[in-house]
Protein backbone atom coordinates (compact mmCIF):
# COMPACT_ATOMS: atom_id res chain seq x y z
CA UNK A 1 0.00 0.00 0.00
CA UNK A 2 1.35 3.41 -0.98
CA UNK A 3 0.54 7.01 -0.16
CA UNK A 4 -0.56 9.11 -3.12
CA UNK A 5 -1.21 12.85 -3.14
CA UNK A 6 -3.59 13.91 -5.92
CA UNK A 7 -4.18 17.51 -6.98
CA UNK A 8 -7.17 18.52 -9.09
CA UNK A 9 -7.32 21.89 -10.85
CA UNK A 10 -10.28 24.20 -11.30
CA UNK A 11 -11.29 22.80 -14.70
CA UNK A 12 -11.48 19.28 -13.21
CA UNK A 13 -13.97 20.37 -10.51
CA UNK A 14 -15.73 23.10 -12.50
CA UNK A 15 -19.23 21.80 -11.81
CA UNK A 16 -21.19 19.11 -9.96
CA UNK A 17 -20.55 16.52 -12.69
CA UNK A 18 -16.84 17.26 -12.51
CA UNK A 19 -16.91 16.81 -8.74
CA UNK A 20 -18.56 13.38 -9.14
CA UNK A 21 -16.05 12.32 -11.80
CA UNK A 22 -13.13 13.35 -9.58
CA UNK A 23 -14.69 11.62 -6.56
CA UNK A 24 -14.94 8.37 -8.53
CA UNK A 25 -11.26 8.58 -9.48
CA UNK A 26 -10.22 9.23 -5.88
CA UNK A 27 -12.32 6.32 -4.59
CA UNK A 28 -10.83 4.04 -7.27
CA UNK A 29 -7.34 4.92 -5.99
CA UNK A 30 -8.47 4.18 -2.43
CA UNK A 31 -9.98 0.84 -3.49
CA UNK A 32 -6.66 -0.04 -5.13
CA UNK A 33 -5.20 -0.12 -1.63
CA UNK A 34 -3.59 3.31 -1.39
CA UNK A 35 -3.85 6.02 1.23
CA UNK A 36 -5.07 9.16 -0.54
CA UNK A 37 -4.59 12.86 0.17
CA UNK A 38 -6.31 15.22 -2.25
CA UNK A 39 -5.52 18.89 -2.88
CA UNK A 40 -8.22 20.80 -4.72
CA UNK A 41 -8.43 24.18 -6.46
CA UNK A 42 -11.42 26.51 -6.64
CA UNK A 43 -14.15 25.54 -9.10
CA UNK A 44 -13.64 26.77 -12.67
CA UNK A 45 -13.15 30.54 -12.79
CA UNK A 46 -14.18 31.15 -9.17
CA UNK A 47 -10.89 32.83 -8.20
CA UNK A 48 -11.06 35.22 -11.18
CA UNK A 49 -14.69 36.02 -10.40
CA UNK A 50 -13.84 36.79 -6.77
CA UNK A 51 -10.98 39.06 -7.86
CA UNK A 52 -13.34 40.87 -10.26
CA UNK A 53 -15.84 41.31 -7.44
CA UNK A 54 -13.18 42.67 -5.10
CA UNK A 55 -12.05 45.17 -7.74
CA UNK A 56 -15.63 46.36 -8.17
CA UNK A 57 -15.85 47.04 -4.45
CA UNK A 58 -12.39 48.61 -4.13
CA UNK A 59 -9.78 49.61 -6.74
CA UNK A 60 -7.02 48.58 -4.29
CA UNK A 61 -8.32 45.74 -2.09
CA UNK A 62 -6.51 45.22 1.21
CA UNK A 63 -4.15 42.23 0.89
CA UNK A 64 -5.26 40.53 4.09
CA UNK A 65 -8.94 40.78 3.24
CA UNK A 66 -8.37 39.76 -0.39
CA UNK A 67 -6.66 36.57 0.82
CA UNK A 68 -9.57 35.91 3.17
CA UNK A 69 -11.95 36.30 0.22
CA UNK A 70 -10.02 34.22 -2.31
CA UNK A 71 -9.49 31.23 -0.02
CA UNK A 72 -13.27 30.78 0.07
CA UNK A 73 -13.11 29.26 -3.43
CA UNK A 74 -11.00 26.29 -2.35
CA UNK A 75 -13.04 25.79 0.82
CA UNK A 76 -16.18 25.42 -1.31
CA UNK A 77 -14.44 22.84 -3.52
CA UNK A 78 -13.05 20.75 -0.65
CA UNK A 79 -16.40 20.53 1.14
CA UNK A 80 -18.32 19.59 -2.02
CA UNK A 81 -15.73 16.97 -2.97
CA UNK A 82 -15.85 15.44 0.52
CA UNK A 83 -19.64 15.21 0.18
CA UNK A 84 -19.32 13.53 -3.24
CA UNK A 85 -16.88 10.96 -1.83
CA UNK A 86 -19.14 10.28 1.14
CA UNK A 87 -21.96 9.63 -1.32
CA UNK A 88 -19.82 6.81 -2.75
CA UNK A 89 -19.58 5.18 0.68
CA UNK A 90 -16.11 6.36 1.76
CA UNK A 91 -15.18 8.71 4.56
CA UNK A 92 -13.55 11.98 3.52
CA UNK A 93 -12.47 14.85 5.77
CA UNK A 94 -11.84 18.33 4.43
CA UNK A 95 -9.15 20.66 5.79
CA UNK A 96 -8.23 24.27 5.10
CA UNK A 97 -4.59 25.07 4.43
CA UNK A 98 -4.05 26.13 8.03
CA UNK A 99 -5.76 23.00 9.39
CA UNK A 100 -3.52 20.91 7.14
CA UNK A 101 -0.44 22.56 8.68
CA UNK A 102 0.70 24.69 5.72
CA UNK A 103 2.86 27.34 7.45
CA UNK A 104 3.85 30.32 5.30
CA UNK A 105 5.46 33.74 5.26
CA UNK A 106 3.17 36.73 5.84
CA UNK A 107 3.32 38.17 2.29
CA UNK A 108 -0.35 38.30 1.27
CA UNK A 109 -1.04 37.14 -2.26
CA UNK A 110 2.43 35.61 -2.72
CA UNK A 111 3.28 33.81 0.51
CA UNK A 112 5.94 31.09 0.48
CA UNK A 113 5.72 27.78 2.30
CA UNK A 114 8.05 27.69 5.32
CA UNK A 115 7.02 24.40 6.89
CA UNK A 116 4.35 21.71 6.74
CA UNK A 117 3.09 20.06 9.95
CA UNK A 118 0.47 17.60 8.68
CA UNK A 119 -0.53 16.05 12.02
CA UNK A 120 -4.27 16.18 11.35
CA UNK A 121 -3.80 14.75 7.85
CA UNK A 122 -1.79 11.82 9.25
CA UNK A 123 -4.44 11.20 11.88
CA UNK A 124 -7.19 11.10 9.25
CA UNK A 125 -5.16 8.65 7.14
CA UNK A 126 -4.54 6.36 10.12
CA UNK A 127 -8.28 6.21 10.69
CA UNK A 128 -8.87 5.16 7.08
CA UNK A 129 -10.27 8.46 5.80
CA UNK A 130 -9.46 10.30 2.59
CA UNK A 131 -8.05 13.74 3.39
CA UNK A 132 -9.20 16.66 1.20
CA UNK A 133 -7.06 19.79 1.50
CA UNK A 134 -7.82 23.28 0.17
CA UNK A 135 -4.97 24.30 -2.12
CA UNK A 136 -3.40 27.71 -2.68
CA UNK A 137 -3.52 28.74 1.00
CA UNK A 138 -1.83 28.53 4.36
CA UNK A 139 -1.39 30.42 7.60
CA UNK A 140 1.29 32.99 8.38
CA UNK A 141 3.89 31.91 10.92
CA UNK A 142 4.21 35.49 12.21
CA UNK A 143 0.64 36.81 12.27
CA UNK A 144 -1.55 33.66 12.14
CA UNK A 145 -3.45 35.33 9.27
CA UNK A 146 -4.76 33.36 6.30
CA UNK A 147 -2.41 33.69 3.31
CA UNK A 148 -2.46 32.67 -0.36
CA UNK A 149 0.48 31.30 -2.34
CA UNK A 150 -0.13 33.12 -5.63
CA UNK A 151 -1.65 31.84 -8.86
CA UNK A 152 -0.98 28.13 -9.36
CA UNK A 153 -0.29 27.77 -5.66
CA UNK A 154 -2.37 24.58 -5.35
CA UNK A 155 0.44 22.74 -7.17
CA UNK A 156 2.84 23.92 -4.47
CA UNK A 157 0.42 22.87 -1.72
CA UNK A 158 0.23 19.37 -3.21
CA UNK A 159 3.98 18.86 -3.60
CA UNK A 160 4.75 20.37 -0.17
CA UNK A 161 2.23 18.01 1.46
CA UNK A 162 3.55 15.04 -0.53
CA UNK A 163 7.09 15.79 0.61
CA UNK A 164 6.07 16.21 4.26
CA UNK A 165 4.05 12.97 4.18
CA UNK A 166 6.82 11.13 2.28
CA UNK A 167 4.32 10.16 -0.41
CA UNK A 168 5.27 7.78 -3.21
CA UNK A 169 4.12 10.20 -5.90
CA UNK A 170 2.29 13.49 -6.36
CA UNK A 171 -0.28 13.27 -9.16
CA UNK A 172 -1.22 16.63 -10.73
CA UNK A 173 -4.51 16.31 -12.64
CA UNK A 174 -5.26 18.90 -15.28
CA UNK A 175 -7.27 19.36 -18.50
CA UNK A 176 -4.64 17.89 -20.86
CA UNK A 177 -3.05 14.42 -20.96
CA UNK A 178 0.37 15.53 -19.70
CA UNK A 179 3.19 17.91 -20.53
CA UNK A 180 3.49 18.68 -24.24
CA UNK A 181 6.28 19.96 -26.43
CA UNK A 182 4.31 23.24 -26.73
CA UNK A 183 0.97 24.65 -25.64
CA UNK A 184 -1.64 22.44 -27.41
CA UNK A 185 -3.93 25.46 -27.74
CA UNK A 186 -1.30 27.09 -29.98
CA UNK A 187 0.28 23.99 -31.57
CA UNK A 188 -2.38 21.29 -32.12
CA UNK A 189 0.33 18.83 -33.24
CA UNK A 190 2.27 19.23 -29.99
CA UNK A 191 3.75 15.93 -28.81
CA UNK A 192 3.16 14.51 -25.32
CA UNK A 193 6.41 13.91 -23.43
CA UNK A 194 6.85 10.69 -21.46
CA UNK A 195 9.34 12.20 -19.02
CA UNK A 196 10.75 15.65 -18.27
CA UNK A 197 13.61 16.32 -15.85
CA UNK A 198 13.22 18.71 -12.93
CA UNK A 199 15.83 20.93 -14.61
CA UNK A 200 13.89 21.12 -17.89
CA UNK A 201 10.56 21.60 -16.10
CA UNK A 202 11.96 24.48 -14.04
CA UNK A 203 12.97 26.26 -17.24
CA UNK A 204 9.62 25.49 -18.91
CA UNK A 205 7.66 26.78 -15.90
CA UNK A 206 9.82 29.91 -15.59
CA UNK A 207 9.40 30.57 -19.32
CA UNK A 208 5.61 30.61 -19.32
CA UNK A 209 4.45 26.97 -19.49
CA UNK A 210 1.27 26.92 -17.39
CA UNK A 211 1.04 23.19 -16.69
CA UNK A 212 3.07 23.30 -13.44
CA UNK A 213 3.80 26.05 -10.95
CA UNK A 214 7.50 26.98 -10.71
CA UNK A 215 7.71 26.71 -6.92
CA UNK A 216 6.14 23.26 -6.92
CA UNK A 217 8.87 21.99 -9.27
CA UNK A 218 11.55 23.55 -7.03
CA UNK A 219 10.00 21.76 -4.05
CA UNK A 220 9.83 18.43 -5.90
CA UNK A 221 13.48 18.68 -6.97
CA UNK A 222 14.59 19.48 -3.43
CA UNK A 223 12.91 16.34 -2.06
CA UNK A 224 13.40 14.18 -5.19
CA UNK A 225 9.63 13.65 -5.35
CA UNK A 226 8.22 12.24 -8.62
CA UNK A 227 5.37 14.26 -10.14
CA UNK A 228 2.91 12.58 -12.52
CA UNK A 229 1.04 15.14 -14.65
CA UNK A 230 -2.09 13.62 -16.19
CA UNK A 231 -5.68 14.36 -17.21
CA UNK A 232 -8.66 13.96 -14.90
CA UNK A 233 -10.79 13.49 -18.04
CA UNK A 234 -9.01 10.32 -19.31
CA UNK A 235 -7.10 7.32 -17.96
CA UNK A 236 -4.06 7.77 -20.19
CA UNK A 237 -0.53 7.65 -18.80
CA UNK A 238 0.67 11.23 -18.36
CA UNK A 239 4.12 12.80 -18.10
CA UNK A 240 6.55 12.00 -15.27
CA UNK A 241 8.70 14.81 -13.88
CA UNK A 242 11.78 13.12 -12.43
CA UNK A 243 15.46 13.66 -11.64
CA UNK A 244 16.79 12.00 -14.81
CA UNK A 245 15.38 10.56 -18.01
CA UNK A 246 15.20 6.75 -17.95
CA UNK A 247 17.76 4.87 -20.02
CA UNK A 248 16.64 4.46 -23.63
CA UNK A 249 13.42 5.87 -25.02
CA UNK A 250 13.19 7.83 -28.24
CA UNK A 251 11.64 11.09 -27.01
CA UNK A 252 13.82 11.27 -23.90
CA UNK A 253 16.91 11.68 -26.11
CA UNK A 254 15.51 14.67 -28.01
CA UNK A 255 17.64 17.81 -28.18
CA UNK A 256 14.65 20.01 -27.34
CA UNK A 257 12.15 19.00 -24.64
CA UNK A 258 9.69 21.75 -25.37
CA UNK A 259 8.87 25.31 -26.36
CA UNK A 260 7.25 27.73 -23.92
CA UNK A 261 5.76 31.14 -24.54
CA UNK A 262 4.59 33.96 -22.31
CA UNK A 263 2.51 37.07 -23.00
CA UNK A 264 2.37 38.23 -19.38
CA UNK A 265 5.57 40.30 -19.43
CA UNK A 266 6.36 43.90 -20.33
CA UNK A 267 9.61 45.64 -21.22
CA UNK A 268 11.08 48.78 -19.65
CA UNK A 269 13.93 50.65 -21.34
CA UNK A 270 15.86 53.24 -19.37
CA UNK A 271 17.25 55.65 -21.95
CA UNK A 272 20.47 57.64 -21.56
CA UNK A 273 21.97 56.01 -18.49
CA UNK A 274 25.41 57.32 -17.44
CA UNK A 275 27.87 54.47 -18.06
CA UNK A 276 29.74 54.47 -14.76
CA UNK A 277 30.40 52.00 -11.97
CA UNK A 278 27.49 51.35 -9.61
CA UNK A 279 24.68 52.84 -11.71
CA UNK A 280 23.16 49.50 -12.77
CA UNK A 281 23.48 48.25 -9.19
CA UNK A 282 21.55 51.28 -7.89
CA UNK A 283 18.79 50.84 -10.49
CA UNK A 284 18.20 47.17 -9.81
CA UNK A 285 18.53 47.57 -6.05
CA UNK A 286 15.65 50.05 -6.18
CA UNK A 287 13.64 47.52 -8.23
CA UNK A 288 14.51 44.72 -5.79
CA UNK A 289 13.57 46.85 -2.77
CA UNK A 290 10.10 47.22 -4.32
CA UNK A 291 9.91 43.38 -4.45
CA UNK A 292 9.67 43.34 -8.26
CA UNK A 293 10.97 40.30 -10.14
CA UNK A 294 13.09 41.07 -13.19
CA UNK A 295 13.51 38.49 -15.94
CA UNK A 296 15.71 39.38 -18.95
CA UNK A 297 18.22 42.28 -18.91
CA UNK A 298 20.09 43.81 -21.85
CA UNK A 299 22.51 46.76 -21.70
CA UNK A 300 23.67 48.41 -24.91
CA UNK A 301 27.27 49.41 -25.56
CA UNK A 302 27.69 53.03 -24.46
CA UNK A 303 28.07 55.73 -27.09
CA UNK A 304 31.65 56.99 -27.13
CA UNK A 305 30.56 60.58 -27.72
CA UNK A 306 28.10 60.83 -24.82
CA UNK A 307 29.14 58.12 -22.36
CA UNK A 308 25.49 57.14 -22.13
CA UNK A 309 23.86 53.72 -22.57
CA UNK A 310 20.36 52.18 -22.57
CA UNK A 311 19.28 49.39 -20.20
CA UNK A 312 16.25 47.24 -21.02
CA UNK A 313 14.65 44.60 -18.82
CA UNK A 314 11.46 42.56 -18.74
CA UNK A 315 9.11 42.11 -15.79
CA UNK A 316 5.51 41.01 -15.14
CA UNK A 317 2.97 43.41 -16.66
CA UNK A 318 1.27 43.59 -13.27
CA UNK A 319 4.43 45.26 -11.89
CA UNK A 320 4.83 47.74 -14.74
CA UNK A 321 3.27 50.78 -13.06
CA UNK A 322 5.10 50.10 -9.80
CA UNK A 323 8.50 49.74 -11.52
CA UNK A 324 7.98 52.89 -13.57
CA UNK A 325 7.12 54.83 -10.41
CA UNK A 326 10.22 53.49 -8.62
CA UNK A 327 12.48 54.51 -11.50
CA UNK A 328 10.96 57.98 -11.73
CA UNK A 329 11.80 58.54 -8.06
CA UNK A 330 15.52 57.85 -8.63
CA UNK A 331 15.79 59.60 -12.02
CA UNK A 332 17.34 62.73 -10.52
CA UNK A 333 19.85 60.70 -8.54
CA UNK A 334 20.92 58.52 -11.49
CA UNK A 335 20.62 61.16 -14.20
CA UNK A 336 19.12 59.05 -16.99
CA UNK A 337 17.09 60.75 -19.71
CA UNK A 338 13.76 58.90 -19.93
CA UNK A 339 11.80 55.69 -19.41
CA UNK A 340 10.03 53.71 -22.15
CA UNK A 341 7.36 51.15 -21.27
CA UNK A 342 6.17 48.47 -23.71
CA UNK A 343 3.54 45.88 -22.78
CA UNK A 344 3.05 44.47 -26.28
CA UNK A 345 5.85 41.93 -26.14
CA UNK A 346 6.01 38.15 -25.94
CA UNK A 347 8.70 35.76 -24.73
CA UNK A 348 9.52 32.57 -26.64
CA UNK A 349 11.79 29.98 -25.04
CA UNK A 350 13.45 26.83 -26.36
CA UNK A 351 14.26 24.31 -23.58
CA UNK A 352 16.15 21.03 -23.60
CA UNK A 353 19.00 19.32 -21.76
CA UNK A 354 20.21 18.02 -25.15
CA UNK A 355 21.37 21.54 -26.08
CA UNK A 356 24.52 21.03 -24.03
CA UNK A 357 25.97 18.55 -26.51
CA UNK A 358 24.39 19.70 -29.78
CA UNK A 359 25.92 22.70 -31.57
CA UNK A 360 23.81 24.62 -34.04
CA UNK A 361 20.65 24.89 -31.94
CA UNK A 362 20.88 28.68 -31.73
CA UNK A 363 21.47 29.02 -35.48
CA UNK A 364 18.47 26.81 -36.31
CA UNK A 365 16.28 28.73 -33.85
CA UNK A 366 17.15 32.16 -35.20
CA UNK A 367 16.90 31.00 -38.81
CA UNK A 368 13.36 29.64 -38.39
CA UNK A 369 12.25 32.84 -36.65
CA UNK A 370 13.72 34.91 -39.47
CA UNK A 371 11.89 32.81 -42.08
CA UNK A 372 8.65 33.32 -40.13
CA UNK A 373 9.19 37.09 -40.12
CA UNK A 374 9.69 37.33 -36.34
CA UNK A 375 12.00 40.17 -35.28
CA UNK A 376 14.10 39.46 -32.16
CA UNK A 377 14.30 42.32 -29.65
CA UNK A 378 16.11 40.67 -26.72
CA UNK A 379 18.00 37.41 -26.16
CA UNK A 380 18.75 35.50 -22.95
CA UNK A 381 20.31 32.06 -22.49
CA UNK A 382 21.09 29.44 -19.88
CA UNK A 383 22.81 26.09 -20.27
CA UNK A 384 19.57 24.42 -21.40
CA UNK A 385 17.43 27.39 -22.54
CA UNK A 386 17.35 30.10 -25.21
CA UNK A 387 14.75 32.85 -24.76
CA UNK A 388 13.91 35.72 -27.07
CA UNK A 389 11.54 38.69 -26.82
CA UNK A 390 9.49 39.68 -29.86
CA UNK A 391 6.24 41.46 -30.66
CA UNK A 392 3.25 39.85 -28.93
CA UNK A 393 1.48 39.66 -32.30
CA UNK A 394 4.31 37.48 -33.70
CA UNK A 395 4.62 35.15 -30.70
CA UNK A 396 2.33 32.27 -31.68
CA UNK A 397 3.67 32.30 -35.24
CA UNK A 398 7.18 31.98 -33.79
CA UNK A 399 6.15 29.09 -31.53
CA UNK A 400 4.72 27.09 -34.42
CA UNK A 401 7.75 27.80 -36.62
CA UNK A 402 10.26 26.70 -33.96
CA UNK A 403 8.20 23.61 -33.12
CA UNK A 404 8.37 22.47 -36.75
CA UNK A 405 12.04 23.43 -37.19
CA UNK A 406 13.09 21.13 -34.34
CA UNK A 407 10.95 18.18 -35.54
CA UNK A 408 8.64 18.30 -32.52
CA UNK A 409 5.40 18.00 -34.50
CA UNK A 410 3.49 14.76 -33.95
CA UNK A 411 2.37 12.83 -37.03
CA UNK A 412 -1.22 13.60 -36.08
CA UNK A 413 -3.06 15.81 -33.60
CA UNK A 414 -2.15 14.34 -30.20
CA UNK A 415 -3.21 17.04 -27.81
CA UNK A 416 -6.76 17.15 -26.52
CA UNK A 417 -7.78 20.03 -24.25
CA UNK A 418 -10.66 18.57 -22.25
CA UNK A 419 -11.76 21.62 -20.27
CA UNK A 420 -10.86 25.01 -18.90
CA UNK A 421 -11.53 28.48 -20.19
CA UNK A 422 -7.95 29.74 -20.11
CA UNK A 423 -8.76 32.63 -17.77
Amino acid sequence: MGLIVQKFGGSSVADAEGMKRVANRIVATKKAGHQVVVVVSAMGDTTDELIDLANQVSPLPNGRELDMLLTAGERISMALLAMAIANLGHEARSFTGSQAGIITTSAHGRARVIDVTPGRIQEALKEGAIAIVAGFQGVSQDTNDITTLGRGGSDTTAVALAAALEADVCEIYTDVDGIFSADPRVVPTARKLNTVTYEEMLELAASGAKVLHLRCVEYARRYDLPIHVRSSFSNKEGTWVVKDHPEGGKMEQAIIAGIAHDKSEAKITIVGVPDRTGVAARIFQAIADADINVDMIVQNVSAAATGLTDISFTLPKTEGANATSVLQRIQGEIGFQSIQYDDQIGKLSLIGAGMRSHPGVTATFFACLSEAGVNIEMISTSEIRISIVCRASDLEKGVRSAHTAFDLDADQVEAVVYGGTGR
